[in-house]
């Protein structure tokens, strides 16, 4: 009630003997009639420190789950960094710093453990949803969050969507919430094995998990998909074949990309309206997204493109 009232001076502690509890007030006329006022010696609270304090800068780093991952290894100061987030943020249990870049066609990287548990695995929750992930065996990218469910906004209850590199599930879990059924692909079985998991633990029942190349099962989900996500930047333009062959007329893609500021979405709509024209069908550009900041003058973009 005194804190609803405003009454409550948060710089003190509260403290209690074996006949009362004793709250610090700011402003006695707000305190109701009905509680006594009296006056005594409060200790101040402690303000939890920054990691800038203690640092003396503020450090980059994501957390996934209960993992915090630095992004880069900073050779010399990493392990007082990392002492320093597990102190200040107490729900991560690990600091990792990646000790490889994101490589080969399973997307993966090595890490290092710097502090804290050692290990790489976690349970990850966004929008409602929980994702098993071993950061060492599949690939997950935190910083899209946003765009999952913009994307995921955007299904109809009607539709079939296909999730060409579907990783963990992030996607495709989220947008089966919404829609009749969602075909998600990887290559990677450590992805598919987390993926299948995270279905099971999201309760989702109308995910079909295909652990393969999808140049080779394209063919036998020709003309099937209502909407597909082509969440593989760098490399998404090789596979535009593949994701035509699956797509209904009239269906979407969502194509990500990395452009350059100086022409930011002109080689994504160039690469999507060729492999178009070999199809002998036609594109309508429906948005251009700036996802978010990749390098100097670079960006993660998303081309949502109509196909008929």
């Amino acid at each position: 009630m005194l804190i609803e009232l405003g009454a409550v001076d948060r710089t003190l502690k509260i403290k209690a003997d074996e006949r009362f509890l004793y709250i610090p007030v700011q402003n006695q006329e707000l305190v109701p009639s009905t509680m006594e006022i009296t006056t005594g010696d409060f200790k101040k609270m402690k303000k939890p420190r920054t990691l800038e304090e203690i640092l003396g800068f503020a450090p980059a780093f994501d957390v996934i789950g209960d993992i915090a991952i630095l992004d880069t290894e900073a050779s010399r100061n990493a392990e007082e960094i990392a002492r320093a987030i597990l102190a200040v943020h107490k729900n991560v249990r690990t600091v990792l710093s990646a000790v490889t870049p994101v490589t080969g066609e399973f997307r993966v990287r090595k890490f290092r453990v710097i502090a804290g548990e050692s290990r790489t695995n976690t349970t990850y929750k966004e929008h409602g949803c929980r994702y098993l992930v071993d950061l060492q065996r599949a690939y997950f990218n935190p910083r899209l969050s946003t765009e999952r469910a913009r994307i995921a906004e955007q299904i109809r209850h009607d539709e079939t969507a296909i999730d060409m590199f579907a990783g963990v599930g992030s996607f495709s879990i989220l947008i089966a919430k919404r829609a009749k059924q969602v075909i998600a692909i990887d290559i990677n079985p450590d992805a598919i094995k987390f993926l299948r998991e995270n279905v099971h633990l999201n309760s989702v029942t109308n995910v079909e998990a295909i652990q393969g190349d999808v140049r080779d099962v394209a063919a036998c989900l020709k003309g099937r998909a209502d909407r597909i996500i082509m969440n593989l930047p760098h490399s998404a333009h090789e596979y535009l074949n593949e994701a035509l062959i699956m797509l209904k007329h009239g269906g979407t893609i969502h194509y990500y990309d990395i452009g350059h500021e100086d022409e930011l979405f002109d080689g994504a709509i160039e690469a999507i309206r060729n492999a178009a024209a070999l199809h002998r069908r036609n594109i309508e550009i429906l948005n251009r997204k700036k996802v978010k900041s990749y390098a100097p003058r670079q960006y993660y973009i998303c081309v949502d493109v109509r196909v008929s």
